[in-house]
């Protein structure tokens, strides 16, 4: 029988399962293309092989599988190893991938397989490629692919609300590329960083962030660990400054608000610094912006009112911005009904 033993080029030569190994030991030949990766594996292991081009399907290796055609004479002063018994089993390693050529009555064996998230290294291998040989990606700086960290998870946002789970899935694809090109950028300078650097930070912070996971502290609920998470992120800031040599308060006493980034949309905005606040315990009395002389006049007024119609959103458990939105969603349907009834 032909046997086609398939590994993954995510998977370090040699790493193979047993079954591949009490295959490739007890096989009558073992045949693989020309700089096969598992052909130094085999040598190391004393298994025997035979190097041969083409596929399962060609007729020089057909020659070679169990009842094979008869080869041909070979030139003056040259062997050719017998075919293997039609009962025998031949082990074929075709070139690493996801779907080898298995042709009928065959037996397809997978010596390795992949772990979840292994198709990540693929997209830093097409990613160093491009930054190699493409002219625009070539050319790309932290500052010119900037306008992508905000528009790509806005793009992936649409397609969640749209209910499109394939175009969701695309869109996320397009959200993990950026992570992994400006990793790609940082790593071209001396002081740079790498994608492993970056996945390494992740991991190390979302340890820290779960004691109750990862350690030994017991949470009552999903409250609680947001109360951690708080709690781990002040000592944090307090270590880093310390470790800078600078005042844990140069910019004034910790607050529950740290760290809260004013770039994004106002009610995004808002709605987060209200949700840090009743972590923390702050009167929502402070939220209803009542009598505020910095907020005197009608545009202060109209401010007041937004920030108040937050306070509502957040009281009843919703999120403004994901409610304007689909309030949004329904004007645009309205309108383009109007439109096409004129």
């Amino acid at each position: 029988m032909l046997i086609v033993l398939a590994t993954s080029p995510r998977v370090a030569p040699g790493l193979l399962s047993w079954p591949a190994w009490q295959a490739l030991r007890t096989a009558s030949a073992v045949l693989a293309p020309p700089g096969h990766p598992q052909l130094p594996a085999l040598a190391e292991a004393g298994i025997a092989y035979q190097v041969a081009e083409g596929t399962p399907e060609t007729p020089a290796l057909l020659a070679l599988l169990p009842g094979g055609p008869i080869p041909p004479d070979p030139p003056r002063g040259e062997t050719t190893p017998p075919n293997p018994p039609a009962d025998a089993d031949v082990v074929w390693l075709p070139e690493p991938g996801d779907d080898p050529l298995v042709p009928a009555g065959a037996k397809l064996l997978r010596g390795s397989a992949d772990l979840p998230g292994a198709h990540l290294l693929d997209l830093v291998a097409t990613m160093d490629r491009l930054r190699v040989e493409c002219p625009w990606d070539a050319r790309q700086t932290h500052q010119s692919l900037a306008p992508h960290l905000l528009e790509e998870p806005y793009e992936a946002l649409d397609a969640l609300e749209s209910g499109d789970e394939q175009a969701f899935c695309e869109e996320l694809g397009d959200v993990l590329l950026q992570v992994v090109f400006h990793a790609r950028v940082a790593a071209e300078r001396s002081d740079g960083y790498t994608i492993d650097d970056v996945a390494d930070g992740i991991v190390a912070k979302l340890v820290r962030r779960h004691p109750h996971v990862f350690g030994d502290v017991t949470v009552s609920g999903a409250e609680e660990v947001y109360r951690n998470w708080d709690e781990i992120k002040r000592a944090e800031k307090k270590e880093r400054a310390e470790r800078a040599g600078v005042p844990a308060d140069a910019d004034g006493p910790p607050s529950a608000l740290d760290g809260v980034p004013f770039g994004q949309p106002a009610l995004a905005l808002a709605a987060q610094l209200q949700r840090r606040a009743a972590r923390a315990d702050v009167p929502d009395e402070l939220a209803r912006l009542k009598e505020d002389p910095a907020l005197a006049g009608a545009d202060g007024d109209l401010g007041r009112e937004l920030f108040r119609l937050v306070t509502r959103a957040r009281e009843a458990g919703r999120d403004p911005e994901m409610e304007l939105r689909a309030a949004a969603r329904r004007y645009r349907d309205l309108v383009r009904a109007w439109e096409r009834g004129k």
